[in-house]
């Protein structure tokens, strides 16, 4: 049918530019807070365009189903203003039959946001886990940065190097703070040198001074040197964290049936069903009167969507903690939100008015007049 192409076409070409819009915020949204956490040390400096690619990844669900819910918001209410959806009730059709046409334009919307959520999801937060991970567990020959005060791998030490060059393997003006065996040591030195020795790698300084006290007591001890060799760790062993759930397996968390895999699988599996409820109820909501405020329907939308997503992030949270069963509040949340939809959509399709639900009183009204 030729409007059925049309308000496909519309639907795409609004559908692309909101995405366009909202990845585009994400992005500097998401570029800024992972320069924040690379500045904090969560993140290597050189990781942030990976990290940034691999959370906005992980937005596509949430964006993709906003982006859909937008474009038939603004579509059907274009239609509504400029009376287009009036040739469409004069023809004999009535709202219900705008959901096949829709419907044929989301599904392939659908399937993305399903592979997205139940498959790339966990793997995007896997590998922003691994970054860190193992920016956090580097050696602290690789901690050293020129200029800047960094902490070592087991908390016990901070390194100062004002200027390092031969690929840091030397410096100058080096300084050392360490809390080891009961004992606050710091010492400094002119320069300094990274040596490979029999026992490991050492820091060899060069003309400097070393202080040394017990912690709990005042009792100073100062000495010179003209060559001194500390100790550093190459790496740092670690039998490594427990996986978060988020970066689990769709099917590692269905053969673990724990409360906590209950709680993300109802956010995977969610996206997907907010998805199909969010067309319904853009259908249902998008009529509006030419003469009211233009931007009023899609505030009202958006609010509708902020909601949903909220009672579908504390949703997760309780099943999470178990105080709801994951099919109970499955049910709840999506099935009434559906039932709400097709009721609404109904009221519009049928010309429903308050008033007609109670005939007798209005009558009763007419009569004693």
């Amino acid at each position: 049918m030729l409007f059925h192409s049309s308000l496909r076409k519309e639907l795409s070409r609004s559908f692309g530019a909101t995405l366009v819009v909202l990845v585009t915020v994400v992005m500097t949204m998401t570029l800024i807070r992972t320069l924040g956490q690379a500045s904090r040390g969560n993140f290597n400096p050189s990781d942030v365009t990976l990290v940034m690619g691999y959370t906005v990844l992980a937005y596509m669900p949430t964006l993709l189903t906003l982006s859909l819910f937008i474009a038939i918001i603004a579509t059907l209410s274009r239609m509504y203003r400029e009376s287009e959806m009036v040739i469409w009730f004069c023809s004999g059709k009535g709202l219900s039959a705008l959901i096949s046409p829709l419907m044929r334009f989301a599904w392939p919307i659908f399937a993305v946001v399903a592979t997205l959520a139940l498959l790339v999801l966990p793997w995007s937060n896997h590998r922003i886990e691994d970054l860190q991970t193992q920016y956090q567990q580097r050696g602290d020959l690789d901690r050293v940065e020129p200029g800047q005060f960094q902490e070592s791998g087991n908390g016990t030490r901070v390194f100062f190097v004002e200027k390092a060059n031969q690929g840091q393997v030397t410096g100058s003006n080096v300084f050392i703070a360490s809390t080891e065996r009961g004992k606050e040591t710091v010492t400094s030195a002119r320069s300094g040198r990274i040596e490979k020795l029999p026992q490991g790698q050492f820091l060899m300084l060069s003309n400097g001074q070393r202080l040394e006290s017990v912690v709990g007591t005042t009792d100073l001890k100062v000495s010179n040197f003209e060559v001194y060799g500390a100790q550093i760790s190459a790496d740092v062993t670690s039998s490594g964290p427990t996986a978060a759930v988020n970066t689990l397996p769709t099917l590692t968390l269905l053969q673990n049936l724990t409360p906590a895999h209950f709680g993300e699988l109802s956010w995977r599996l969610g996206s997907l069903f907010a998805a199909f409820n969010l067309v319904i109820i853009g259908v249902a909501i998008s009529s509006v009167n030419p003469r009211a405020n233009k931007s009023a329907n899609l505030v009202f939308a958006l609010f509708t969507f902020i909601v949903y997503y909220n009672l579908l992030n504390l949703g997760q949270s309780w099943i999470a903690s178990g105080q709801f069963p994951f099919a109970v509040y499955m049910l709840l949340l999506h099935g009434s939100v559906l039932v709400l939809a097709v009721l609404w959509l109904a009221k519009g399709h049928n010309n429903w008015h308050w008033k007609n639900l109670f005939p007798s009183r209005a009558i009763h009204q007419e009569a004693s007049q």
